[in-house]
C-alpha cells in the first residue's frame, strides 16, 4: 500500500466485491474459501456495531437512521396522491440484511423457471437453484428435500404468538386460502406464520453470518466507511475501483472481477457515475460514455403493500400492551430473560399467498399480518386495539427507475417506482381489498366486532377507493430489476445470465437487481442464492 498526496493505492485482488450486503457478502465468503483468491471487500457502511441491528424489533430505530440507512426518497407518486415515500436502503455492514424484515422466503418456481425462459438459461430453473438455496441454509427442521442444514443462514421458527393473527389464519381458512407448514417449498400458497432469520432470538444478518466466520482469512480484506467513486477501465475492460474513505482518495485493482453487489439503487449509481449506462442521460451530466446501456436503472420493480387497518374488540395487541411504560417494562424483561415476545418479533409475523381473483394461475397476492396498528411508519401506535393486514401484488406489471441525478458521490439518486401505472395492477389492488374484506367477514372474526378503520368500509366505488388505497400504499422494500438479467439481444438487458455487464471485461452486477422480474415474496433469500450461485460458478473457474 502507498500513500503519496492524500491517495492510497491499496495493491491488486482477484476479486472486489463492492456492497457488504445481502449478496456482497455471501460472496466474500464463498471465494475465500480459496486461499489462493485474495478478496477487497469494501462497503459505505459502518461496522455493524450498532446494538438495534441485532434487536429484532430494532428496525424501528435502523430504518430513517442516518446511521443505518441511505435516507432514499421517491419522486412523488402520482398514483399514491403525490406521496413521495421513504425508500430504506441498509448503510451499515450486511446491508439491508441489518434492516429488513428478516422473513425467509424463496418465491415461487415459476418465478425462476420464467428466468430461465429470458434468458435461455436452464441453470436458472427452480430445480437447478434449490441445490443453492439449501447450500448456505441452517434449517430448524434439519435437512430435507427442500431444505439445508449446517449452512451459514439459519432460519427459524417465530418466538411469538397472537390470538388476533390465528384468529385470521382461521378466517383465512374459511375464506379458502388453506394452512400451509411451508412457504418455501416452490408453491407459498396458504397461510402461516413466516419462518423467519434469527438466531435464539436475534436478528441474523449476512455481516454475522457470513462475514464473521471469514474475518479471520488471511485473503479476505474488509474496509467499511468506503464510497465508491466509479469503477476504472481500460477502454472495455474493468480494471479496478477508485474510491474515497477517511479524508483520502484510495485505488485498488483486479486481475479477474469487479463484483458490483451495490444492490438495486447502489449498483446504478456507480455504474452511472463510471459511464455505463444511457449515453444521453450520462452526457447531460456530463459524465464521458464507457459502454452504452440504456437498461441501466430501468425495470424497477417493488412490492407496494396496501396496509388495512381494523380495529377489534376482544383482543390484546400491541396498541395497547405497550401504550404504558409499565407495558413497555414487560416487553423489554421478556426478551432480556427469554428472548421472546414482541421485542423478538419480525416486522411481520402472519403471512398469507392467495389468488386475488378466479383468473389467477397461482398466488399472486401476499399479506403481511401485524398485531399492530399505525398511521405510518415512525409515528406512534394507535391507542385502541388493532392490526393491520397488509397485502401487496406480488407481480406487479409497473416498471419504474432509478438514476443519478449528479456525478457528486453525495447527490441522491432520482428513484421512481411508478406504482401503480397500469390498469392491471390498479384492478388487482381493487381485488385486494375485497379479499381482506371477505376475510374479515368470516365466522371466525363474529365476536371481534372488527370494524374496519382503513381505509373505511364506506368507500366501495372503484374510484374512490383507489383514491383511498393511495393514502394507505407503501413500499415494502423490495427493489430489484434495475441492472436486469436477460438475453445479449435483448436491448434492455445489462448483464448476460452468468451476471457479466455486457460489452465489458472484467465486471459483474451480483445482486437484486438483476433479477429480470421481481419474485413472488420477500427478496433477501433469492439475492443470497444468486451470490451463492455465481461464487460456485467462480469457484470452479478457479479450480
Amino acid at each position: 500500500m502507498t500513500d503519496a498526496n492524500n491517495s492510497v493505492d491499496h495493491g491488486e485482488y482477484e476479486y472486489i466485491i463492492v456492497g457488504a450486503g445481502s449478496a456482497g457478502c455471501v460472496l466474500a465468503n464463498r471465494l475465500t474459501q480459496n486461499p489462493k483468491i485474495r478478496v477487497l471487500l469494501i462497503d459505505a457502511g459502518a461496522k455493524d456495531d450498532y446494538v438495534w441491528v441485532h434487536v429484532p424489533v430494532g428496525y424501528l430505530y435502523c430504518i430513517n437512521n442516518p446511521k443505518t440507512d441511505w435516507m432514499f426518497k421517491t419522486t412523488p407518486q402520482a398514483a399514491l396522491n403525490g406521496r413521495s415515500l421513504l425508500y430504506p436502503r441498509g448503510k451499515i455492514l450486511g446491508g439491508s440484511s441489518s434492516i429488513n424484515g428478516m422473513i425467509y422466503m424463496r418465491g415461487q418456481s415459476q418465478d425462476y423457471d420464467n428466468w430461465a425462459s429470458a434468458t435461455g438459461d436452464h441453470s436458472w430453473r427452480w430445480d437447478a437453484l434449490l441445490p443453492h438455496f439449501k447450500g448456505i441454509e441452517d434449517y430448524y427442521g434439519g435437512a430435507n428435500e427442500f431444505h439445508g442444514a449446517g449452512g451459514e443462514w439459519r432460519v427459524e421458527k417465530q418466538r411469538i404468538s397472537w390470538k388476533i393473527l390465528d384468529t385470521f389464519k382461521t378466517a383465512a381458512n374459511e375464506a379458502g386460502i388453506p394452512s400451509t407448514g411451508d412457504f418455501n417449498r416452490g408453491n407459498n400458497s396458504g397461510v402461516s406464520y413466516f419462518d423467519v432469520t434469527q438466531k435464539n432470538g436475534w436478528r441474523l444478518n449476512a455481516a454475522r453470518a457470513f462475514i464473521k466466520p471469514a474475518a479471520r482469512r488471511e485473503n479476505l480484506t474488509l474496509i467499511t466507511g468506503a464510497t465508491i467513486e466509479k469503477l476504472t477501465f481500460d477502454g472495455l475492460k474493468c480494471t479496478g475501483i477508485h474510491f474515497h474513505g477517511g479524508g483520502k482518495t484510495h485505488t485498488a485493482s483486479i486481475t479477474k472481477e469487479v463484483l458490483l453487489s451495490a444492490g438495486a439503487i447502489g449498483s446504478v449509481q456507480i455504474l452511472e457515475r463510471s459511464g455505463i449506462g444511457n449515453s444521453e442521460l450520462l452526457a447531460s451530466l456530463g459524465i464521458a460514455t464507457v459502454k452504452h446501456l440504456p437498461g441501466v436503472g430501468e425495470n424497477l420493480q417493488d412490492h407496494l403493500q396496501i396496509r388495512m387497518v381494523y380495529k377489534v374488540q376482544g383482543f390484546r395487541t400491541l396498541n395497547t400492551i405497550a401504550a404504558h411504560w409499565w407495558g413497555k417494562l414487560a416487553i423489554a424483561l421478556q426478551f432480556i430473560f427469554t428472548r421472546k415476545g414482541p421485542m423478538s418479533m419480525a416486522p411481520s409475523q402472519l403471512g398469507a399467498f392467495a389468488c386475488s381473483s378466479d383468473s389467477q394461475e397461482r398466488p399472486n397476492v401476499q399479506y403481511h399480518v401485524q398485531p399492530l396498528s399505525l398511521d405510518k411508519f415512525g409515528e406512534p401506535l394507535h391507542r385502541f386495539n388493532a392490526f393491520t393486514a397488509s397485502i401487496c401484488n406480488l407481480r406487479p406489471s409497473s416498471r419504474g427507475s432509478v438514476h443519478i441525478s449528479s456525478s457528486d458521490v453525495d447527490a441522491q439518486p432520482i428513484i421512481n417506482p411508478n406504482y401503480l401505472s397500469t390498469e392491471l395492477d390498479r384492478q388487482i389492488a381493487l381485488e385486494s381489498v375485497a379479499l381482506t374484506r371477505k376475510i374479515l367477514n368470516q365466522p371466525a372474526f363474529a365476536d371481534a366486532q372488527a370494524e374496519e378503520f382503513k381505509p373505511g368500509k364506506q368507500f366501495v366505488e372503484a374510484d374512490e377507493l383507489l383514491k383511498q388505497v393511495a393514502d394507505i400504499g407503501t413500499t415494502i422494500f423490495h427493489p430489484v430489476g434495475t441492472c436486469k438479467m436477460g438475453k445479449e439481444d435483448d436491448p434492455t438487458a445489462v448483464v448476460d445470465s452468468e451476471l457479466k455487464v455486457i460489452g465489458v471485461e472484467g465486471l459483474r452486477v451480483v445482486d437484486a437487481s438483476v433479477m429480470p422480474t421481481i419474485t413472488s415474496g420477500n427478496t433477501a433469500a433469492p439475492t443470497m442464492m444468486i451470490a451463492e450461485k455465481i461464487a460456485r460458478l467462480l469457484l470452479q473457474k478457479a479450480s
